[in-house]
């Protein structure tokens, strides 16, 4: 009876397939594509891919199917080979002059399919225990600035920040190019490329087409993330992009190459529009180079560029929030109250603010739920994980973990935060908060400026650091990053701030200067603002509190400080009355004024962007000794 039933339920489920492998065809449905569209997406990809000194790019093919095959093959022909084909009976009619081997490119694959490719091929990559993918960017574990090279271009040159202070490091064009064949060279040789093409901008009238050509899956899950996702209608009709970034970064830049400092080399070409990436793996590289650009292009169009997070109230009101790593900016912009336009990088324009990236990258060390959940719950199926440790067994990440890096970064798509607002645009700002980490213990946790010390504090950038990791060093080192994301600036700094005041002006938006460092004493003596504390005062900014306020002013930094806010010990928000010894905190008081102002002389002639009269008034907003 039993053997009788068995024999039923075979009859009754008979196989699909012939055999195991006809099984696993069965599996997967690929969507038809329009050969005349795939067709000129190859060509496009092609073009990318071709070397200056030939006449056609390399042979394209999407991938190789299971039985070994390639997958839509494109072969270009060239001029040469055509005449050819057409004189000799279509002799070398399918040969181009890159030779036989045919580059074999995955483009704009799903998350899916790149955790396969990088658990397949990226040692080093496991996916974790909240299902993201975490992976390692190689021996560098930041962004390499002193290797970025700006080409020196007669359309361009004449707009570009060069010299003192400007991060903008020069190097011609056809250096520029021998860094492009050696990248393109390398490319081409690996037996799979990633590709993906994307948008940087959320706003249809500044939004424009980034093409990424990396050799690691997870490079192109990552960009997958940062850049905006198009449709698959955006995809179909993409075409050329306006930039490319050429990720070579496994392979070293030759030292003996002019301008080459080390093997590390990030090159940027307005002309050309592309990047060159040579020695780092490090993920970051690409999100900085797009905004890099973007820097350059925006203010053309009267679009100001920014290195901000941004939200937006129930009521429709905006906050920008400025700050250097380390600062919060990424944290308070993440208000669960607030929807989030973006964390990072922003542009404002005629019609208000609008997202450039289409995800956020945030620094993962020290992450705790209970401070961070937003963040916490957007580390999912789809993130990466860079540089984290994680238990063997569990894949539970340890985020306090510092073994490989203090930057760990969670990278994901902005709308895994679960309050972000998609589209990611919003109107004219309300308020401008700069956020810095004065680890000397001396600035007020929150003081309301003018408009002149807006462009001060914007122009200066400031926060600091502890070298904690240099033995014996427990004094706290000033950092001054102009508009606070110097790195990344093409124009000089008195461009974006002569942006910035004109625009405050225009819309009423009010600045403020929060510290989320030390008081009490400097670093090492005093202790950190409480996060509730700092939230706290940014609360009060947004209900109109502080506004209202009476205020006092603090001396040589003319700043003025409110006397209470809701929430906040008011002994704290004056920093003098939190040090024991009052005459220490003068000294250091007037030792952060003195940095400031050795720091601001490379900007006080105004850059070309601002008359005398202004550069003064700027000038006499900052501390005076």
């Amino acid at each position: 009876m039993f053997l009788s039933q068995g024999l039923h339920d075979s009859e009754a489920h008979p196989p699909r397939a012939a055999d195991l492998q006809g099984l696993h065809a069965l599996q997967k449905v690929a969507k038809p594509v329009e050969e005349e569209l795939q067709q000129r997406r190859l060509a496009s990809l092609s073009e990318t891919l071709r070397s200056h000194t030939r006449e056609v790019g390399p042979k394209i093919s999407t991938g190789r199917a299971r039985d070994g095959s390639l997958h839509h093959i494109y072969a270009p022909s060239s001029p040469r080979a055509a005449a050819a084909a057409y004189e000799q009976d279509e002799v070398l009619h399918d040969l181009s002059d890159v030779g036989l081997k045919p580059t074999v490119v995955f483009h704009n694959l799903t998350p899916a399919e790149l955790y396969e490719k990088a658990l397949q091929y990226d040692p080093g990559t496991h996916v974790v225990a909240s299902g993201a993918l975490a992976t390692l960017s190689g021996a560098k574990t930041g962004r390499s600035p002193k290797d970025k090279r700006v080409v020196r271009e007669p359309e361009s040159e004449a707009d570009i920040w060069w010299g003192e202070g400007s991060p903008n490091y020069e190097m011609d064009e056809r250096t520029f190019i021998l860094n492009r064949e050696r990248a393109v060279d390398y490319l081409n040789m690996l037996e799979r490329l990633y590709v993906f093409d994307g948008f940087a901008g959320w706003d249809p009238a500044a939004r424009f087409k980034i093409r990424v050509v990396c050799a690691r899956p997870y490079h192109a899950l990552f960009m997958h993330n940062m850049l905006i996702r198009p449709t698959e209608e955006e995809l179909a009709s993409f075409g050329h992009p306006h930039f490319t970034i050429l990720n070579a970064g496994a392979f070293p830049a030759n030292r003996y190459t002019s301008y080459m400092t080390s093997s590390t080399s990030i090159d940027l070409s307005l002309k050309h529009r592309e990047m060159v990436i040579l020695g780092t793996q490090y993920a970051g590289c690409m999100k900085k180079g797009v905004f890099t650009l973007m820097n350059y292009w925006l203010p053309k169009m009267g679009i100001l560029s920014l290195h901000s997070g941004c939200n937006e109230g129930p009521g429709g009101d905006v906050t920008l929030f400025f700050g250097l790593s380390g600062t919060g900016k990424t944290t308070l912009s993440a208000d669960p109250k607030r929807p989030l336009i973006g964390d990072d990088e922003h542009g404002w324009g005629d019609n208000g603010v609008f997202n450039i990236e289409g995800g956020c990258y945030a620094k993962a060390i020290g992450l705790k739920k209970e401070n961070e959940p937003d963040i916490w719950d957007a580390i999912k199926f789809g993130s990466v994980l860079e540089n984290v440790i994680f238990d063997e067994e569990t894949r539970l990440v340890d985020y306090d973990n510092n073994a490989i890096t203090e930057n760990t970064r969670a990278s994901y798509p902005i709308d895994f935060i679960q309050n972000a607002k998609i589209p990611c645009v919003g109107g004219h700002p309300t308020n401008i908060i700069m956020l810095c980490c004065d680890a000397f213990g001396v600035l007020p946790p929150v003081s309301r400026l003018t408009k002149e010390q807006a462009m001060y504090y914007f122009i200066s950038g400031y926060t600091a650091k502890v070298a904690g990791t240099e033995v014996g060093v427990t004094e706290p080192e000033a950092t001054f990053s102009a508009c606070f994301g110097s790195a990344f600036l093409m124009w000089h700094p008195t461009k974006y701030a002569t942006m910035l005041a004109e625009k405050m002006v225009k819309h009423g938006t009010h600045a403020w200067l929060i510290n989320t460092g030390w008081t009490g004493g400097s670093y090492g003596t005093g202790y950190r603002f409480k996060l509730r504390h700092t939230r706290a005062i940014v609360d009060a900014i947004h209900s109109g509190e502080l506004a209202a306020a009476e205020y006092t002013t603090l001396p040589i930094f003319n700043l003025q400080v409110p006397k209470s806010a809701t929430n906040v010990p008011s002994e704290l928000l004056y920093p003098e009355n939190t040090w024991a010894d009052k005459e220490a905190y003068r000294t250091t008081l007037t030792h952060l004024a003195e940095l400031f102002k050795t720091n601001f002389v490379k900007f006080q002639d105004g850059g070309g962007h601002l008359s005398a009269d202004e550069a003064h008034a700027i000038l006499a907003a900052g501390p005076a000794l």
